[in-house]
């Protein structure tokens, strides 16, 4: 985990090309203990991300030139970092795609900087693995399913699994509670720290992408399964995929 910076608490990176909203951002997030650096396009971000890697990086979509999408995919692909994407109010494809990208959460503009605030600590604090809290040392494990709840990290078998915080927070209730079905809103409390929202399908999109995983490595991806107009139930008979290799 990174260390903040001796003058401030945790380290973020606000990327908006609107620097009004920017500059007030910046103010209200340090007033409420964060230390804020801003920059106003996608490819000053990833040179500012490359330098000096913040704890956490609050992206918007729409940047001139790369889009946050972009800046997205390619923070991704270099760097193990929280990320907190803001989109604009009703697109819910933009917000799937940041979910389907990595992104850890999202926040629909216009919000209330409180908000942002706090999905910022909700991520933070499960990207630390939740600290101080109990019953999480050692691992869990379900069939094949390994979790490392130390280092947080997935094995199927022994093959590593890559997957986002947020991915592992669905995943570690889910073996928490084997067999047992979970409700789309308790899961959105529980692995996002925050309250299911109106035609919010973040916790869908999640589950989608580690039935992928999943599968990818090995793991029969229905293991996880949906039961309409209830949740998501994680088989506790999980077992290895029996059509990988043929």
């Amino acid at each position: 985990m990174r260390e903040s910076r001796a003058d401030g608490g945790p380290r973020l990176l606000l990327v908006d090309d609107d620097e009004a909203l920017a500059a007030m951002l910046r103010e209200f997030l340090e007033l409420q203990g964060f230390s804020v650096d801003v920059v106003h396009d996608g490819e000053s971000a990833l040179s500012r991300v490359a330098d000096a890697p913040p704890e956490l990086v609050v992206l918007d979509v729409m940047l001139p030139g790369i889009s946050g999408f972009e800046v997205l995919k390619r923070l991704r692909e270099r760097h193990d970092l929280p990320i907190v994407m803001l989109t604009a109010r009703g697109e819910e494809s933009e917000r799937i795609i940041g979910l389907l990208g990595g992104a850890d959460d999202y926040l629909p503009k216009p919000f209330n900087p409180l908000e942002l605030a706090a999905r910022i600590q909700a991520v933070l604090k499960r990207y630390r693995g939740g600290e101080g809290a109990s019953g999480r040392a050692g691992d869990l494990a379900v069939g094949p399913l390994r979790l490392d709840l130390r280092r947080r990290e997935l094995f199927a078998g022994n093959v590593p699994v890559a997957v986002t915080a947020a991915e592992m927070r669905v995943l570690e209730h889910l073996m928490r509670h084997p067999g047992e079905v979970l409700s789309r809103a308790r899961l959105t409390e529980l692995a996002l720290d925050r309250p299911i929202e109106a035609y919010d399908r973040s916790i869908d999109t999640l589950i989608s992408k580690l039935r992928r995983k999943l599968s990818a490595a090995g793991v029969a991806g229905d293991c996880i399964r949906g039961l309409r107009g209830h949740g998501y139930v994680l088989d506790p008979g999980v077992a290895p995929d029996p059509l990988r290799g043929r």
